[in-house]
């Protein structure tokens, strides 16, 4: 399971990655089932990223891949996508930018990042994952 002393943990590396580049994101970890753990914006992050942060998370929960693996998926299928989003409340963020957090060969949640380009937000990710 993930805790919130790791979620912040993470949030912080995520922090610190972000403003090494020069950037201002906002991050979101959910545990396995999606529930939000802690979310966190940067000051100067645009409002809205926040919401799109954890849509990514959720999105990198609920399929256990990061969520760019969705979009490439969904490419084709815009009313499926819309289904899914609507089915999901709009917690389905099919966009680069959130990835599964596993431990061993267990998901125990996800993060997500939202500000950037979305190749930016991965990055920023996975390098906080890596700490």
């Amino acid at each position: 399971m993930i805790t919130l002393e790791r979620a912040l943990g993470y949030i912080r590396a995520g922090e610190e990655e972000a403003a090494r580049q020069g950037l201002t994101l906002s991050f979101a970890v959910v545990d396995a089932g999606g529930h939000l753990v802690a979310l966190h914006r940067m000051d100067g992050a645009p409002w809205i990223t926040p919401e799109v942060a954890l849509g990514k998370a959720w999105t990198a929960a609920a399929w256990q891949t990061p969520s760019a693996a969705q979009g490439d998926k969904m490419k084709d299928l815009h009313a499926f996508s819309a289904a899914i989003s609507s089915a999901t409340h709009g917690r389905f963020t099919p966009q680069i930018g959130g990835l599964p957090i596993v431990d061993g060969a267990e998901l125990i949640g996800a993060m997500g990042a939202s500000g950037a380009s979305g190749a930016e937000d991965e990055a920023v990710v996975r390098a906080a994952l890596r700490r």
